[in-house]
């Protein structure tokens, strides 16, 4: 902790604007803004715009493939930020009962989230929320090593999903499909498997995530120059982004969203580095956020609230409640369903956004 840099404030802004942007994005998709946007530009000049909202099939990477990565990224930014400001009023006890209880909590919101998607009591693993308690622990478990260490243990582990998945199937270890090492172990852990092929255990290889997060936030908070920083970074994100390409290409581990392959934790690990460099410079370095950051950070600032508030009560409640009003009124005037759908999701944004607008001005920050 003697290495940290005074002047670095408790909070990164550039990180609460990213972190605002990516939620934004996730409370748009429970809005149901994804889905109508698609159905409402098929065959028209905006689809390949819209197929960017949805996950990649299998083999390939798509935009919306990168908010899961992000998300896990964004969380070890901020860990050695938190850690700094709770070694200031306690100790690494207390700091190690804090992360174990908001690691099961989030566990426990990931299964739950389950149960309500499926109106029911079911036993499933696969949710961001469940992933992310794994690699919270895993990330907070070496975060006190060198960076030498952790960027070892970082690579160990996508060396490990690429040992366990050849070794399950030798002949085609990412063949599409329930005939790997994933399913394998969703059938020992749950009894099931997935019928769009996520996986329990991609929280092995994506745990570089967070820990490439932390790596990250201690470098920020290191008495070192800006270009250093940026440098530092730029050279991390494209050394990692292009190695995740060269596998893909080369034919040798191909980028899998669903599961995780190590090729893709290399693409969207070098794409969230660059990513928070690109904020960092423009907001923390440039000062260039005037009002546009403050619309995303205080979304940001209520990440997990307003995601589980989105995916539970704003998926069965709000986007009907929305229907009254943009149906009632634009139906009349022969306004197209597709197209009223469309303006009601973003009904449902607004009103999600406000939400965190409101919190904000308040000063009420939920917290785990």
């Amino acid at each position: 902790m003697a290495q940290l840099s005074a002047p670095i404030s408790e909070r990164l802004y550039s990180l609460d604007v990213f972190r605002g942007v990516i939620m934004f994005l996730l409370i748009a998709e429970a809005a149901g803004f994804h889905h109508h946007f698609f159905e409402l530009t098929q065959g028209t000049f905006l689809e390949p715009l819209a197929l960017q909202l949805h996950h990649h099939p299998w083999n390939g990477l798509r935009f919306w493939d990168l908010i899961q990565p992000f998300f896990m990224f964004i969380v070890g930014v901020a860990m050695p930020f938190s850690l700094r400001k709770r070694l200031a009023i306690g100790n690494r006890k207390n700091i190690t009962k804090h992360i174990l209880k908001r690691c099961f909590l989030l566990f426990s919101f990931g299964v739950l989230l389950h149960c309500v998607y499926n109106h029911a009591l079911v036993w499933e693993l696969w949710n961001v929320l469940v992933q992310l308690a794994f690699t919270i622990l895993i990330a907070y478990a070496i975060m006190g090593m060198s960076h030498k260490n952790q960027i070892i243990i970082s690579a160990t582990l996508l060396i490990l999903t690429e040992l366990l998945y050849r070794g399950y199937n030798t002949e085609a270890p990412y063949v599409e499909g329930h005939d790997s090492f994933g399913s394998y172990v969703d059938m020992l852990v749950m009894g099931k498997v997935n019928s769009g092929y996520w996986v329990f255990v991609n929280f092995i290889p994506t745990a570089a995530h967070t820990i490439w997060g932390v790596l990250c936030g201690q470098l920020l908070l290191q008495n070192k120059s800006t270009a250093y920083k940026l440098k530092t970074f730029l050279i991390w994100g494209i050394s990692i982004l292009i190695i995740g390409f060269a596998l893909d290409i080369l034919n040798i581990t191909p980028i899998i969203k669903r599961i995780a392959t190590s090729s893709f934790t290399l693409v969207s690990g070098g794409l969230a580095i660059l990513t928070l460099t690109f904020f960092y410079w423009v907001i923390d370095v440039r000062a260039n956020h005037k009002k546009w950051g403050a619309v995303f950070s205080v979304v940001g600032t209520n990440a997990i609230f307003i995601y589980l508030f989105a995916e539970t009560v704003g998926v069965q409640w709000f986007r009907d409640f929305g229907l009254i009003w943009t149906e009632g009124l634009l139906a009349p005037f022969g306004v197209s369903e597709l197209f009223i759908l469309v303006l009601n999701s973003l009904l449902v944004l607004f009103i999600f956004w406000f939400i965190t607008y409101f919190l904000d001005k308040k000063k009420i920050y939920f917290k785990i």
